[in-house]
This record gives structure tokens, sequence and C-alpha cells, in this order.
């Protein structure tokens, strides 16, 4: 299986994500499934980029050319697939992709994810949409969804599109 992850690019952030993230690339590795993953040299990018390449198994870098320009290009992507922006990167990941996983992130993992589950709300995928909801990250996102959806503003039920995982035990679940 290919398995998107989504995920910060920073390193500034709590150290218990970063060995939640090796966790996530030795258990995908170990399971045989490939990594499709955004291709930066920093961050959790590149912590799930390298720990998936070194428990023995493949990577897939969606790189746009100004990730490229600036030389941060993962030197743990074994498969390089350019991009000319985030909107072609994002369609990319979708179309090599079997489910996606959001690890911790900013602005971009969200638009990411928001991108892929309304691609599945109206029916252009099926594919599973999860939040990795390391130590409570992605609470107030949750709390949003279910804000969201006691206003009416969500047809059904958000879970449809967008399943939270709390540990790799439960994301091997969801996608099995």
């Amino acid at each position: 299986m290919k398995i998107c992850v989504f995920c910060s690019a920073n390193q500034q952030i709590d150290p218990e994500f970063f060995t939640m993230t090796e966790a996530l690339g030795k258990w995908a590795a170990e399971n045989g499934h490939t990594i499709v993953f955004g291709g930066v040299n920093q961050g959790l990018m590149e912590c799930v980029g390298k720990a998936t390449k070194e428990a023995g198994g493949r990577t897939i870098g969606v790189i746009p050319t100004k990730v490229e320009e600036t030389g941060r290009i993962s030197d743990y992507v074994e498969i390089e697939i350019p991009c000319d922006n985030l909107t072609d990167r994002k369609q990319l990941m979708m179309d090599q992709s079997d489910v996606f996983i959001a690890l911790p992130g900013g602005i971009g993992t969200i638009d990411e994810v928001f991108t892929v589950a309304a691609s599945a709300t109206i029916g252009y995928h099926h594919k599973p949409v999860i939040l990795y909801n390391m130590k409570g990250f992605w609470n107030d996102l949750i709390a949003l969804l279910d804000g969201l959806q006691a206003k009416g503003m969500i047809r059904g039920d958000w879970r449809q599109y967008i399943k939270v995982a709390d540990s790799i035990e439960e994301i091997s679940r969801l996608i099995s």
C-alpha cells in the first residue's frame, strides 16, 4: 500500500513527535508499505523518510520546484516526482496514494488534509484520510469539525471522510 504522509517540515517542535514519526516510518517499511511524502529534508518529513528507508522501505517524494531551487530535498527520497506548485503536489500525492495520514503540521498539512477530504466528499475518491492524533495534537481541529457539523455545515458525519487514530495500532486497523 502507498501511504501518503502529510506533516510538518519544522524542526522546533515536540521531540516526541519525531519519536512517534520514526516509529510510523519503521512500521510502514516492516509491513511492506511505501511512504509518499513532501520530500523535504527538514522536520517530520525528513524523519519519516529516513525511518522508512533505514528500515528497508520505499519512499516517493513529491517535490515542488521551489523546494528543489533551495536545495531542501531529502536524501531519503527514492523516487522523485517533480511538480510545479503545491496544487500540483496535492493532486500528484492523491494520485500516487492509497491512504493519507496527517501527522502534526501547520497550514500546509491542514490544507492537504482538507483538499483530500473535500475530494472524497464529492466522490473523486474513496481513500481513507487519517489524523494521527499524536499526544492530542489534532484535538482542536476535531472540536472545530464537531462544531461545524453541529451547525449543519457538514453533510453527514465528518468522520465518514476523516478518521482519527491515537496509535499505530489504530492506524493499522483503519487501513486493513
